[in-house]
């Protein structure tokens, strides 16, 4: 594989988005080796889900898109960020029993950390911010097929 691939899409803050910026990142990934059936690849979209939700959810209209960028360096590091307009930094809140959102960085840093990676929240030069996982990708190798027929 390269020492370097990158992907990126940009969609407008809309909730329809969340899903298609999952599906982006997860095919695009299986299209570097992830298996698309894997735990891995149910982390990834939950993540990928949690991040666009919220650059949907807390921007409050002031980030018309948002920019999916999926980087992955020498098959050892695999990094996801969304970056909105906004410039209000994700909080995170106390989770109550009662409450129905504000837990979203709570999973995200939870799988991240539970994958061995981390979380980082970084201002943009536009005045809007990224917020990004950094997982090791740790997929293995695809077995190249013999060449010639094959004996049953």
């Amino acid at each position: 594989m390269a020492d370097h691939l990158e992907a990126s899409v940009t969609l407008p803050s809309d909730p329809a988005s969340v899903s298609a910026a999952r599906g982006y990142v997860v095919s695009t990934l299986v299209e570097w080796g992830l298996a698309p059936d894997s735990e891995v690849a149910d982390t990834i979209r939950l993540i990928v889900s949690e991040l666009t939700t919220n650059a949907v959810q807390h921007t409050f209209g002031q980030s018309p898109t948002f920019t999916v960028d999926i980087e992955l360096d020498r098959d050892e590091q695999l990094r996801i960020g969304v970056t909105d307009s906004h410039p209000r930094f994700p909080k995170r809140l106390p989770a109550a029993v009662q409450q129905d959102n504000g837990r979203g960085m709570v999973i995200i840093r939870w799988l991240t950390s539970e994958c061995g990676g981390r979380l980082r929240v970084r201002p943009t030069r536009e005045g809007g911010k990224t917020v990004s996982i950094e997982l090791p990708w740790a997929v293995p190798s695809r077995p190249v097929p013999a060449a010639g027929p094959q004996e049953p």
